[in-house]
């Protein structure tokens, strides 16, 4: 049995989201970290109202996605970045954010 989407469909942000897992899903250059840092890029997204660009740091993302390591963090936001699911303008300062910006056109 299929589950109900009827939901999803009223809400074309949850909808783009849901296609873009789909997308990364298919995607071999993608491990397990990337999905969940990406999970924690559209809750930051979803808290901003979805607006773009949106503001993030790289302590609270860590947290959220439960990555150990710095290198491992700055790796896998520089793919994700790399490979179209973002775009990704770091902020070496340490208390302003980086901005994120969301893709468009995934919508149903």
């Amino acid at each position: 049995m299929k589950p109900d989407l009827s939901i999803i469909a009223g809400i074309p942000e949850l909808a783009g989201y849901g296609n873009l897992l789909r997308q990364m899903s298919k995607d071999d250059r993608l491990n397990a970290t990337h999905v969940s840092l990406f999970t924690g890029l559209f809750v930051h997204w979803q808290r901003s109202k979805f607006t773009s660009p949106f503001a993030v740091t790289r302590k609270a993302l860590m947290a959220f996605s439960r990555i150990a390591s710095i290198a491992t963090y700055h790796k896998c936001i520089k793919q994700l970045d790399e490979f179209g699911y973002i775009r990704y303008q770091p902020s070496y300062h340490p208390k302003n954010g980086s901005l994120v910006y969301w893709p468009t056109g995934w919508e149903i």
